[in-house]
């Protein structure tokens, strides 16, 4: 599920900017609404994504070149999963595996090395094969010279054989097959493969020994142009202009002024200038990081350019960012977010507290306001999850879900819930910490008081009725249960095989050369799932013009004076005589 939530407009006057800053004031001890604890985190998860450098290249520190060849590492995501313990009831991966993924991670993020070994032995190859053709070259060229040592024992072996040579008339030279081989040294190999192979076959034998043919001189690099049949016989065509257009007769030409002409433009010089006429203090001179990033972004967003972005206007003007910054903060570093900025200020809500649904034009791969649910659920659990969180709760929070007061837009926090399970007496919360909703049970006063002793007595049941206790419970509720004590999270471990889940967990961890890289672990752990809710009911509370009486923000005017209503003004200047049939008819004469 996502949504996109805008930074607040303030040139806007039906705005909720006087409400927001009170409901922060009081968020300690009234409690936080709904939409505004949800607004909440989404605004600490846009600071954390939106970084000062892409808006505020100017203000950013001047870094060595060790820290820029740190940034330009490339971090590795490594799916591997690491060995867990037997009793946890996880697949636990081979150390093959491991050492694969991390042989993997190591050599992605090193910088590429030439193998000399590699490099060595593959020349040493080609020059061997170089090598054993220019020899056969030879030994065709003059075979009387190259005779092998063997040969010639044979030659000389005994009389029998000598007298056998001698009276052999017919004893001739080995023949020569440098005209009717098919190897790429031999002569004439091109003109005998293209009347013996097809079209096909003779290309498949350029591409393998084109090297090798281009290295004996069987073919040339470039065709020369006279051998080209395409530019080999090129004349130029002799141009003729044709003045086919007419200058209209009402056409006068005006001369225009352009920046290389010095002497038409009118002078102009550089003066430095300041605002001491203004009034401003010193505290004018700085901006708001936050207001400016929000609104910087913003415009990226909807108009797809940076506020006062240089652009060229044709090809002689061009249009300057006149648009500077002043911060207290700055020069930031090159990571800088919005986040670790405002880590110090004290909070304000400067988003929307209405939210939007996603657009074609607006989505995440674009626009930087675009948020994510990202919980994970069952498959059975994913429907209901969508129904009562997103549905019912996220999408019919104003004004629905939650009524607040009429008055809000000057200043009133006040709010209202008007709906609960109609299974049970339940609030709607929002936990902050599990950035989830939540269902608290309605507790009676008489139940919600803590023993005297100060004793544990759930701790005391007997395992096996705690286990059939927490089988009642839904999953948030578990997970929640898990994190009181040692004994709890016992009796939850055994409900994980039937309710929980297998989720992986990712961890940055550095190695040894210096580079970052990504791991993931299986983990098990229960959802953020509350109890199912079928249908809502009304809560029995007082309507909202109950709240109008005691609102402070409800002003009322008493006016003692009488004021005529414009129709008995116009009556009054009618003709005092009453009406009646005759002044009726007497009247239209």
């Amino acid at each position: 599920m996502e949504w996109l939530r805008w930074p607040v407009d303030d040139t806007n006057p039906n705005n909720f900017n006087a409400m927001q800053d009170n409901m922060m004031k009081e968020r300690e001890t009234h409690g936080e609404a709904l939409d505004v604890a949800m607004a909440l985190v989404d605004q600490s998860d846009l600071y954390a994504r939106l970084k000062m450098k892409p808006l505020y290249p100017e203000l950013m520190e001047q870094e060595e070149e060790e820290d820029i060849k740190e940034e330009s590492r490339e971090e590795v995501a490594v799916g591997g999963v690491q060995d867990q313990n037997p009793s946890e009831a996880l697949p636990i991966s081979s150390m093959s595996e491991s050492h694969a993924a991390e042989e993997t991670a190591q050599s992605v993020a090193q910088p590429p090395v030439i193998n000399m070994e590699k490099y060595n032995l593959f020349e040493m190859m080609f020059s061997m094969e170089r090598g054993a053709c220019a020899v056969a070259q030879e030994n065709l060229e003059n075979p009387k010279q190259n005779q092998k040592p063997a040969d010639e024992g044979r030659s000389q072996k005994g009389p029998a054989g000598q007298r056998q040579d001698k009276s052999s008339p017919r004893s001739c030279p080995p023949p020569d097959t440098s005209k009717t081989g098919l190897a790429p040294w031999q002569e004439g190999v091109l003109e005998r493969l293209g009347q013996e192979l097809t079209p096909q076959e003779y290309n498949m034998y350029v591409v393998h020994h084109g090297r090798m043919l281009l290295a004996f001189g069987q073919i040339e690099a470039c065709t020369s142009r006279e051998k080209d049949f395409v530019y080999g016989s090129l004349e130029p065509i002799p141009v003729q202009t044709l003045h086919s257009f007419k200058v209209p007769v009402s056409y006068r030409y005006k001369r225009r002024v352009h920046l290389n002409e010095t002497a038409a433009r009118v002078q102009t010089e550089h003066r430095s200038v300041d605002t001491s006429d203004l009034g401003a203090g010193e505290d004018d001179w700085f901006g708001d990081e936050a207001e400016e990033t929000l609104l910087g972004y913003a415009e990226m967003a909807v108009m797809g350019h940076k506020i006062s972005e240089t652009k060229g206007a044709d090809g002689l003007y061009v249009d300057f960012g006149t648009q500077t910054h002043s911060f207290r903060t700055a020069p930031f570093k090159r990571r800088t977010t919005l986040a670790d900025v405002m880590a110090d200020r004290p909070l304000k809500l400067l988003l929307q507290l209405q939210a939007e649904t996603v657009n074609s034009r607006n989505n995440r791969a674009s626009c930087a306001f675009t948020f994510l649910c990202g919980h994970t659920f069952h498959r059975r659990e994913f429907a209901t999850h969508f129904r009562n969180v997103h549905s019912d709760i996220q999408m019919c929070l104003s004004e629905w879900f939650e009524q607040q007061c009429p008055l809000a837009y000057l200043g009133c926090t006040y709010r209202q819930r008007r709906f609960h399970p109609s299974t049970q007496k339940a609030t709607v919360t929002y936990n902050q910490q599990l950035r989830c909703f939540n269902l608290r049970p309605d507790v009676l006063p008489s139940l919600d008081g803590k023993a005297g002793d100060g004793e544990d007595r759930l701790s005391s049941l007997p395992y096996e009725v705690l286990c059939h206790m927490a089988s009642f419970l839904d999953s948030q509720s578990l997970s929640q249960l898990a994190l009181v004590s040692r004994l709890m999270r016992q009796v939850c471990s055994s409900l994980l095989q039937d309710r929980g889940m297998v989720t992986l967990r990712w961890e940055r961890t550095s190695s040894s050369h210096g580079g970052a890289k990504w791991k993931s672990k299986p983990v098990w752990e229960f959802s953020h799932l509350f109890s199912a809710v079928d249908s809502w009911n009304m809560a029995d509370i007082p309507p909202i013009s109950a709240h109008l009486k005691v609102c402070p923000y409800y002003q009322k005017t008493e006016q003692k004076e009488r004021v005529a209503l414009p129709f008995l003004t116009e009556k009054q200047q009618k003709s005092p005589k009453g009406q009646s049939l005759l002044n009726h008819f007497t009247g239209r004469r």
